[in-house]
């Protein structure tokens, strides 16, 4: 039930939604939202009466650790949504996951300086995989790894600037670089998957550390 009607921020009153879901959505019922999609429709009702014993454990949990952490005698404090939200708006900040973490609590200072536009996104990769072959959804074997983790000079992971200068492919890329015995290269950057770059174009910026970085 949308706030405008009387709903609440109960949990028994939320769900997990997409962006465009929700946008679509706005605030109509969700009978009216899915009157279209009676099995949908009929799945999120029964999910609605559930007993809330989920949250119910949450909530005991973080107050146990809380304690736990207070007990250590380090300098700790708890917030709230609503306290993050009225340190944002008196501060004047738009709404984003990085500026709300920057004001959770009442450590918050009176007037933040923020130094920057964008934040830093860092996103763990991981080292690859002890996988010696890929399999289809069957769990059948269709292609077997490479031993091999560098090719020319990179492994997949790495950073690379890619100035293609010829071919049908000619423009900079800059991305994450997924290595082939062949020396054709796959880069992924910030708007997609460019693939069969040679590795003649390309240039380290960052070894491989297990993650990713991005604006």
């Amino acid at each position: 039930m949308p706030k405008s009607k009387g709903g609440s921020d109960r949990v028994s009153n939320l769900t997990l939604s997409c962006h465009s879901c929700n946008q679509k959505k706005g605030n109509r019922s969700v009978e009216e939202f899915l009157k279209k999609k009676p099995e949908v429709l009929k799945r999120v009702k029964a999910n609605a009466k559930k007993p809330l014993k989920d949250a119910a454990a949450v909530n005991a949990t973080r107050l146990a650790i809380f304690n736990r952490l207070k007990a250590t005698g380090l300098e700790v404090e708890a917030g709230s949504g609503g306290l993050t939200k009225f340190n944002r708006t008196r501060q004047e900040l738009p709404k984003t996951h990085w500026l709300d973490a920057a004001c959770v609590g009442k450590s918050t200072p009176s007037k933040l300086r923020v130094l920057v536009q964008k934040p830093l996104k860092i996103r763990a990769t991981g080292h690859g995989t002890r996988q010696m072959c890929g399999t289809d959804k069957y769990g059948f074997p269709i292609r077997h790894r490479s031993r091999q983790k560098f090719v020319k000079g990179f492994q997949t992971g790495d950073i690379v600037k890619a100035v293609v200068t010829k071919g049908k492919k000619i423009g900079t890329y800059v991305g994450r670089v997924a290595v082939r015995l062949t020396g054709s290269f796959n880069i992924t950057t910030g708007t997609g998957k460019v693939q069969g770059i040679s590795h003649k174009y390309c240039h380290l910026i960052y070894q491989k550390d297990g993650y990713t970085y991005s604006f």
